[in-house]
């Protein structure tokens, strides 16, 4: 798992992200797979693009789920080379085997329409012409709960960690068919 601060527990206490929810869910359906939770808050995706080949040859992962772009787009950094980085990431996952899971993310309109709506787009345009596993949107179904957020509005509670996963879960669960050996 490579992403931010969505994925990195933050604000939250250890092992209650969705991440950890992950393994544990593994672990109770006796889905053979450990999960390695490299996600970094505040991360970016070109922070991303350069850890991750070392990340690949180190642990060598039969998948790799990315969840990054938030700060790119929250930044307002240049979408174009978010995408170049993301691009990076899945042909350096590929490139060692490894199976794809693409998850977006939404950012607030205060940035333009025009500029929102391309970055979540950016996501699904990676994913079609990889032709990877995507989850569209990470907050799917509760973004707008304010009581499933901590006091800061934009980084989820521990009661919306298994919401997270349950979004995660329908496109990871096709990969896991051959466990790890």
């Amino acid at each position: 798992m490579v992403g931010d601060s969505l994925s990195a527990e933050y604000g939250l206490p250890r092992n209650t992200g969705w991440v950890n929810r992950l393994s544990e869910r593994l672990s109770n359906e006796r889905i053979q797979y450990s999960v390695i939770n490299a996600s970094i808050s505040g991360d970016t995706t070109s922070g991303g693009r350069a850890r991750l080949p070392r990340l690949l040859q180190t642990i060598r992962p039969k998948i790799v789920l990315i969840e990054l772009g938030g700060n790119d787009g929250l930044r307002g950094l240049d979408l174009d080379q978010m995408q170049n980085n993301l691009q990076a990431m899945i042909d350096a996952s590929r490139a060692e085997r490894a199976r794809v899971v693409l998850i977006g993310t939404r950012i607030p309109p205060n940035y333009g329409q025009r500029y929102a709506e391309r970055f979540f787009e950016s996501f699904s345009v990676l994913a079609r012409r990889n032709r990877i596993a995507y989850v569209p949107f990470l907050l799917e179904g509760f973004a707008d709960r304010f009581d499933l957020f901590q006091a800061d509005h934009i980084h989820p509670s521990e009661q919306a960690q298994m919401l997270m996963l349950d979004n995660v879960w329908p496109s990871l669960r096709p990969l896991l068919q051959h466990p790890a050996t």
